[in-house]
């Protein structure tokens, strides 16, 4: 992990999450990593993320990054972006489009990613 940058940090997260690697998450992710969740807006602990990943109850299927800005201050790097989400939770299955921040801090050697915060993307009604 010392080699890569940001950039390669993240797919690697998008990647571990698609095939539910706890093992990749619990190295990528510092231990006071926080999330807020893109379809509740809560705020999930890295415990917790790698709990909901092990448990198999939410999958991630597809993680499609449409675009993303990386910008480095020094030793803290913040990427903003889109995705296209396809997943299933309990059952049932989703699709959500959403624009998200990642900060990542050199630590250990390595970047490991800090924070994460997604927004779903609303589609405004259409006009009649």
């Amino acid at each position: 992990m010392s080699n890569q940058n940001p950039e390669e940090v993240e797919q690697e997260f998008f990647k571990a999450l698609i095939e539910a690697d706890q093992e990749a998450l619990d190295k990528l992710l510092a231990d006071d990593f926080s999330l807020i969740d893109v379809m509740t807006g809560s705020e999930v602990s890295k415990t917790e993320l790698l709990d909901i990943v092990v448990a198999r109850g939410f999958r991630f299927e597809e993680i499609n990054r449409i675009d993303f800005r990386v910008r480095v201050y020094g030793t803290v790097a913040v990427i903003t972006g889109q995705t296209e989400i396809i997943g299933g939770s309990n059952g049932r299955r989703f699709e959500v489009d959403s624009r998200y921040t990642h900060v990542f801090e050199e630590q250990l050697g390595g970047w490991r990613m800090v924070a994460a915060q997604g927004t779903q993307i609303i589609m405004p009604p259409a006009m009649g």
